[in-house]
């Protein structure tokens, strides 16, 4: 199913709507260029407000999809990682104004989805959970990435957030800058709208140059921990027996059942 796309006003408003987590597979790599290339071809003027379905923005890579992948081989996973990197670089250099209206439970990689956006609205819900658990899974998490969140929110949260798995809450990530602010449900999508309308329709170019300034620093370090840093050491890191164990681990305490690949 390919993404929603709605105007109000001169902001586009992308509904992630892969699956009903947006797990992040194959289909929903697919689905986020598709709307991409949508948005540069028919709204190429527009801010973008990017949100989930229901009370979930979105729960990271598809476990099943990607232990299965990992299970088998080196080489497989590096041309993986190659199409996966391209997704998140895609949305953190896009030009044009980004709020993430963060609608629920965003994990792992749809966490980092979030924080590639130049702007994050949390909704307002004491229940919803956020948190990186690469780390203690047995994924290594890729330099482009860390270079990514540190820029989003400082090395000191980047790193409390990647190293150990913590999980949080919705204050919790307001209190830390994960989140910029926090809005009702019922109001969220209207105050991200707000926030990517506050750049003047004739300052667009200005933003662009600027974004791209602002980010320098950070798209330098990407490029250079790209090969071999990422490239095969993540790899290496995401095959060993070591990382296979943990993703078996994993899976037995979250499905109940043991891994079937």
């Amino acid at each position: 199913m390919s993404w929603s796309i709605e105007r109000r006003g001169r902001v586009a408003v992308v509904t992630m709507n892969t699956n009903e987590v947006n797990a992040q597979n194959r289909a929903f790599f697919a689905d986020l260029h598709e709307a991409f290339d949508r948005l540069e071809r028919e709204h190429p003027e527009s801010p973008v407000v990017l949100t989930g379905i229901g009370s979930r923005f979105s729960a990271g890579l598809d476990l099943d999809e990607h232990f299965r992948l990992f299970a088998g081989e080196r080489d497989a996973v590096a041309d993986w990682f190659t199409d996966y990197r391209a997704t998140n670089m895609r949305l953190f250099t896009y030009p044009r104004p980004t709020v993430a209206a963060v609608n629920g439970h965003a994990f792992a990689g749809g966490l980092i989805t979030a924080a590639v956006c130049d702007r994050r609205i949390v909704v307002d819900e004491p229940t919803s959970r956020f948190g990186i658990n690469e780390v203690n899974i047995g994924i290594p998490m890729p330099a482009v990435y860390l270079r990514m969140l540190a820029y989003a929110w400082g090395d000191p949260v980047a790193a409390r957030t990647c190293l150990q798995g913590e999980i949080f809450t919705t204050e919790q990530v307001h209190e830390m800058g994960i989140m910029h602010e926090t809005a009702p449900a019922g109001a969220l999508i209207e105050r991200a709208v707000a926030i990517a309308e506050l750049t003047p329709e004739d300052c667009l170019e200005q933003y662009a140059y600027t974004k791209r300034a602002l980010q320098a620093p950070a798209l330098r370090d990407i490029a250079a921990l790209a090969d071999p840093h990422d490239r095969d050491g993540l790899a290496d890191g995401m095959t060993s027996d070591d990382a296979r164990h943990a993703h078996r681990r994993y899976w037995q305490e979250l499905k109940g059942r043991p891994a079937h690949w």
